[in-house]
């Protein structure tokens, strides 16, 4: 019996070793796949876009444009004739017709009076469809004419790959957000700030050094080395920029520390993702009770807690289950009109562009069963859009 035992043992696995050996060659694996789906060579770059999508975007009529784009302003016709549009474009149409009316109404900024706006998207499980919301939100707000920051709080990386920077490759020390809101030594915000290959979109990425703000935080704390608490840094890194920018879309990590709590203090408004099924629906009320019980203590030692709106997002969601619409149901009646009006429809359009790091906005329609892909663009477009209404109306416009 011993002998065995001492067998047994001695066949056990060391579990760091395991995992970091399974690390390395996962990490090479995804690599190796980057280089055949992307080579490294390649830029990412946003589709064009059909007339009635460029028409929308900009707020005008579909014949509106055709005029604008037949006076010399837009792309040059294809050889079938139709003209399609690259972000460019429709920016260039934009200020077009700015100049022309001048009232300013087709470039969105924000005007004197208007605060910064800050939406941190937040769940505390996983697989809710946050990171997907926050790119498709950014994207989206940038094809609007607004000037965007995406900041990617979450270690792991998943929107700043889905925007082309692997956080294993491409993002250094002191390259993401922590660089800016660490304790010791911190970098001006503006040093981490990215360009994009989408026009009036900025990114400051993410990578596993996100963390080290977790394990220093308690540190600083007891030394009381820092004049600024961790619930104020983020916020107040943001100040330092808030000038170049109308919305800032902060994806937060999936779980209840001090980078989501930073984030919340900086936030105008909040936006929670829930997918409706019984077990996510409970593990966000969990998540609820423990935000409500941490941002009090946040508040009494003086951090923000106040929005301009706070609303519950339904993704993944699939119309034709009776459970997901029983589920949907039943948090409406709860929490009424913190719900929005429209839910992401789970789509294979969206998992399927997913998988080679592209969003709705990148992917070609081609590639789709049109009916699948017009769904998915109709669902997104309806979310979206209620978002930017929401904004619209804090700073006071129709």
């Amino acid at each position: 019996m011993l002998q065995q035992r001492i067998q047994s043992l001695e066949e056990q696995e060391h579990l760091p070793s395991l995992l970091s050996a399974d690390a390395q060659e996962l990490a090479h694996q995804l690599q190796e796949h980057q280089k055949k789906i992307f080579s490294p060579s390649a830029q990412k770059t946003m589709r064009l876009f059909s007339p009635a999508e460029a028409a929308a975007f900009i707020g005008i009529g579909e014949g509106y444009l055709r005029q604008i784009a037949s006076e010399g302003h837009g792309p040059q016709p294809l050889s079938n004739g139709r003209r399609m549009y690259a972000m460019e474009d429709i920016d260039r149409i934009r200020r077009v017709l700015d100049e022309g009316s001048k009232t300013g109404k087709y470039i969105p900024h924000r005007r004197p009076g208007e605060k910064l706006q800050v939406v941190s998207v937040m769940n505390f499980k996983g697989g809710s469809g946050k990171t997907t919301t926050s790119a498709h939100l950014a994207q989206y707000l940038a094809l609007r004419g607004y000037r965007v920051l995406a900041i990617d709080l979450d270690p792991q990386a998943s929107l700043s790959a889905l925007f082309g920077h692997q956080p294993e490759l491409d993002v250094g020390e002191g390259e993401t957000l922590y660089g800016a809101i660490r304790y010791e030594a911190p970098r001006p915000i503006a040093e981490v700030v990215r360009s994009t290959y989408t026009a009036n979109l900025h990114l400051i990425p993410g990578n596993l050094e996100l963390m080290e703000f977790e394990h220093e935080t308690p540190k600083a704390m007891i030394a009381g080395s820092t004049e600024t608490m961790f619930f104020a840094r983020i916020g107040e890194v943001l100040s330092e920029i808030e000038s170049f920018y109308d919305i800032v879309v902060i994806d937060c990590p999936p779980q209840l520390g001090f980078l989501t709590m930073s984030a919340l203090c900086a936030a105008t408004s909040v936006l929670i993702t829930v997918h409706p099924q019984m077990l996510d629906v409970m593990s966000m009320s969990q998540f609820l009770s423990m935000t409500s019980e941490l941002m009090a203590v946040v508040e009494n030692a003086g951090g923000r807690t106040s929005y301009d709106w706070m609303r519950y997002l339904v993704t993944r969601f699939e119309p034709n289950d009776g459970p997901q619409s029983q589920m949907t149901g039943f948090m409406r009646a709860i929490f009424g009109n913190r719900m929005l009006q429209n839910a992401m429809v789970k789509s294979t359009a969206i998992s399927d562009a997913g998988v080679t790091k592209q969003t709705l906005y990148e992917v070609e329609r081609s590639q789709f069963i049109r009916g699948t892909y017009d769904r998915a663009m109709d669902s997104l477009s309806l979310v979206n859009a209620e978002i930017e209404e929401m904004i619209r109306r804090v700073w006071g416009r129709k």
